[in-house]
């Protein structure tokens, strides 16, 4: 740490206007009273009394409270709202934590300290006594995060002969660290937190409530020979059960090449799985009970059926989002998400004006969390439908280079490109984007679209075959099963092609060639002839 220290904040109490913040304990108390609050939020309040004779820069914060890995100013502003809020101060009023613009931030409230007949928190050895564990799971759930879900990737287990490739039980959970914390719905413990867990007897249950987290990541890594196998398994760490498991395995020589794909991969999963397991959570509470976050991954729920009525009760859920949080930018991309949705199936009679109501809340979203990708994929989806193609992959672009496993900003870039007539750089986005979410809600789409590319490669047997499959896929919607007729005809499966266009006009009685190139403005090509002439003949 730079500049001269104080005694570790470990072994002292600081006292202030009521408050007791007692590193022994690592909590925060106010007259006497626990107050629930994040380990991340109570380490920066730490960090700040301990060098309270000073100013912290935004450097020293990073490095002590993140673990030196790249945060926005945005993040550091938010942990110190939070802090703020925790101690009874604010911006304006600065009577706690005063900030020195442009350089860091300084604890000014005047302070007692005195010492603790607690032990201190022990270093880097396993878990905490119940003494001195944060405060319990519940409280620090409902505390700052608002709602948020939050997860601990901890170091994975090495087994077999120690050697070079040991390193790989702390470098893939780091990676995957690094990462998630890309995914601004998700809070995630920083490394130096979490990796404090290691050893074969850790217990789920106590690093939840120590690191006040609902999820855990856990690992292996299994060298036997020239064979590696690494297994990770995503935790519910309130009740110590498994949601998600999965196993990987190559040869050592080729650890290089698959550390990264096991991390996009692993990554790509959780953001399915986690919001699946926070839907069933909402879903036992009241609706008086739903915050912001429980609102919107409901919300999510009911979007991805690509009907009129979930459509409907998503963007209720995603308003009655905002009502709780005017800020948050994932309510409002997927608010956009469904006007975009209401003129992509033409659901309301006005789609152009659905159009102009999408790009208006997707663009405050950017201006909301200018890192947040899935507000970038909200405006690139408006710049689909209006038919400026390469507008649109360059937004996919932005959303996929903030996050690179952004699955669906991958399939939405190359169901675009499909759109374009770029069908090899399509194909290879499909792939990834299959390879990265296998489990996703929109994977029909992606294999709907794989079909498309291999119709404009002249691949029309296996173009049929894609398109049946994804026409079979749960969630698949009218558009997809009008693919599925069309590709069909065009292998001469008449009778197959009959009894999908029968299913595309049971959906929505009016689906026409003018409706479907309204939802996917191909470019005038010969892709485009081609599909064309097929609708024509099918007579839509």
């Amino acid at each position: 740490m730079k500049g001269e220290h104080v005694p570790r904040a470990d072994a002292l109490v600081f006292t202030f206007d009521g408050y007791e913040l007692d590193g022994a304990r690592f909590e925060l108390r106010h007259n006497g009273e626990r107050v629930a609050i994040e380990p991340q939020v109570l380490s920066l309040l730490l960090l700040l009394a301990e060098n309270r004779d000073r100013m912290v820069s935004k450097d020293e914060l990073i490095e002590h409270v993140w673990d030196g890995r790249i945060v926005s100013e945005t993040a550091v502003a938010a942990r110190i709202k939070v802090a703020r809020r925790a101690v009874g101060d604010t911006g304006s009023a600065q009577k706690v934590i005063r900030t020195i613009h442009g350089k860091g931030f300084r604890f000014v409230a005047e302070t007692g300290v005195t010492g603790t007949l607690e032990k201190p928190r022990p270093a880097r050895s396993g878990l905490m006594t119940e003494e001195q564990a944060a405060p319990a799971i519940e409280d620090v759930l409902k505390s700052a995060r608002d709602g948020r879900p939050s997860i601990a990737v901890l170091p994975f287990q090495y087994f077999g002969e120690p050697g070079r490739h040991e390193i790989v039980a702390d470098a893939l959970p780091a990676d995957i660290i690094a990462d998630l914390s890309r995914l601004h719905w998700l809070f995630v413990i920083a490394r130096g937190s979490s990796f404090r867990f290691r050893g074969h007897d850790v217990d789920p249950l106590s690093i939840g409530r120590q690191l006040g987290v609902r999820y855990g990541l856990t690992g292996t890594v299994e060298v036997s020979g020239e064979s590696v196998t690494i297994g990770v398994s995503l935790i519910d760490m309130t009740s110590g059960g498994t949601i998600w498991v999965e196993q990987y395995r190559g040869n050592l020589t080729e650890l290089h090449q698959l550390r990264p794909e096991i991390e996009s991969h692993v990554v790509a999963s959780l953001a399915v799985q986690i919001p699946q397991n926070e839907v069933r959570i909402a879903r036992r509470r009241a609706p008086g009970e739903l915050d912001a976050w429980a609102c919107f991954h409901l919300g999510l729920d009911h979007m991805y059926r690509f009907n009129r009525q979930d459509n409907a009760r998503a963007a209720a859920l995603f308003t009655q989002s905002l009502e709780s949080d005017r800020y948050f930018s994932g309510a409002m991309g997927g608010l956009s998400f469904t006007h975009f949705q209401s003129a992509f199936m033409r659901f309301g009679e006005d789609p152009e004006a659905e159009v102009e109501q999408a790009r208006t809340l997707a663009q405050q979203a950017v201006e909301t969390d200018r890192l947040d990708p899935f507000a970038h994929f909200n405006v690139g989806r408006c710049s689909w439908l209006e038919g400026r193609l390469e507008e649109s992959i360059a937004w996919f672009d932005r959303a996929t280079s903030l996050s690179p496993s952004f699955a669906q900003g991958v399939y939405t870039r190359g169901l675009v490109s499909v759109m374009a007539g770029k069908a090899d750089e399509a194909d290879t986005d499909l792939t990834l984007a299959l390879d990265l979410s296998p489990l996703d809600p929109l994977a029909y789409g992606m294999v709907s679209a794989r079909a498309l590319v291999q119709l404009q490669l002249g691949n029309r047997d296996r173009a049929q075959e894609l398109a049946v499959k994804a026409a079979l896929m749960p969630g698949a919607h009218k558009h997809i099963a009008l693919i599925a007729a069309l590709t069909s005809h065009l292998v001469g499966k008449d009778a197959d092609a009959r009894r999908w266009l029968a299913r595309a006009q049971q959906a929505d009685p009016a689906i026409s060639s003018e409706v479907f190139f309204a939802s996917f403005p191909f470019a005038e090509n010969s892709a485009r002839e081609t599909l064309e002439k097929g609708l024509r003949d099918l007579g839509v």
